[in-house]
């Protein structure tokens, strides 16, 4: 295929925003079926996108992807194995070979995918996710979504997904949980509180959320690139640069503080720079809650720690905690857990962060409520 617009026609027409992208170019490229040419190039390309690959197209321009009805947008779905289940009572018995009454619930980050739990399992944890943490007696499934929309929409749609599958679950379910590794924290974050406004019964049934470099109020990174965009567009001359700047998800610019809910983004322009205007939300009424954070300094405090913390999250960010009370997150001495010297994507495959789950998740449970308390 050749294209012979000018660069300057596409940066003008394409690059406006990640909504124009989707539809333009890679609309007119990969989403249009409607002729045999276009039909096969997108199963050529569809069939040579990997997985991950696709999910990192999703983290980045995933909203256009949904908006524009795209063919490479993600639909949410649980999967086991990397298989998506069905949703239905005999499908879901068909599928899975070991049903328990106890659920453990994956919720990957941005740009990632349920099958990047660990990063590499090979090196590090032998015989992968199942055996580095979930206890015996747990059937573990991995939430797959499209972690480029809002926090707030991928929330309310987990919500309602896992009350489906409790719901048609072969057998009642006693018990849930869920970990959430980085922007994932947030979805379930999100999905808990729209979970207690439509009464969903599986909110009961949670008792542990774990928060795996969860950016609980935000990351500079995306403070940072908001403040570039108002920089380059305040140029005439760097006006253009200014739209490219731009083509970033709405999951991204959620993380400039942290948007949970949909009143945290709505009427707002997210590439405007504004202060933090989040509603608080509180950890769910309940639930042990755990957080395991980062620093790539190797005591809390020092140089590295202050400047960069992971790399990508602030420890205080990671620890939920704020300078405001209201938005202070209540984990417990015992329930924290930091990693010196790591960076982010380390917690992913790091084995002393699934043994400290595991310790977790085989601790009574009575007695991390108490200590909560």
């Amino acid at each position: 295929m050749k294209f012979t617009t000018p660069i300057t026609t596409l940066l003008s027409a394409h690059l406006l925003d990640s909504y124009t992208l989707a539809r333009g170019w890679l609309g007119r490229s990969l989403g249009n079926a409607n002729t045999r040419t276009n039909g096969f190039l997108f199963g050529y390309l569809q069939g040579r996108i990997s997985k991950n690959l696709r999910a990192v197209i999703n983290g980045v321009l995933g909203d256009a992807l949904a908006v524009a009805g795209h063919p490479l947008a993600i639909p949410m779905t649980f999967k086991i194995n990397g298989q998506p289940l069905t949703l239905e009572r005999q499908a879901l018995t068909s599928a899975i070979p070991e049903i328990h009454t106890k659920l453990v619930v994956l919720v990957h980050g941005i740009c990632m995918s349920d099958l990047q739990w660990p990063r590499s399992s090979a090196d590090s944890l032998q015989g992968g996710v199942e055996h580095a943490f979930v206890p015996q007696g747990s059937t573990c499934v991995c939430l797959h979504y499209n972690s480029g929309c809002h926090i707030s929409t991928n929330g309310q749609e987990f919500s309602a997904l896992l009350a489906t599958l409790v719901n048609q679950w072969p057998i009642p379910v006693t018990d849930i949980v869920i970990v959430g590794s980085s922007l994932g924290g947030l979805v379930a974050r999100s999905a808990c509180h729209y979970g207690a406004i439509e009464g969903h019964h599986w909110l009961q049934c949670l008792s542990r959320l774990i928060f795996v470099g969860t950016p609980h109020h935000g990351s500079p990174l995306e403070r940072r690139g908001n403040w570039v965009d108002t920089i380059l567009s305040s140029n005439r001359c760097t006006s253009q640069l200014a739209r490219l700047a731009k083509i970033r998800s709405a999951a991204i610019t959620d993380l400039r503080y942290g948007n949970l809910l949909d009143s945290d983004w709505q009427g707002c322009d997210r590439f405007e720079p504004r202060a933090d205007s989040r509603q608080p939300v509180a950890l769910p009424t309940g639930v042990v809650c755990y957080t395991l954070a980062a620093t790539m300094g190797k005591r809390e405090g020092d140089f590295s720690d202050r400047l960069m913390g992971d790399g990508l999250v602030p420890l205080n960010s990671a620890l939920g905690y704020h300078s405001k009370a209201e938005f202070c997150l209540s984990f417990s001495q015992f329930n924290q857990w930091v990693g010196y010297s790591m960076h982010h994507l380390e917690l992913l495959s790091h084995p002393n962060v699934y043994a400290q789950i595991k310790i977790w998740l085989t601790s009574p449970i009575a007695s991390q409520l108490d200590a909560a308390n």
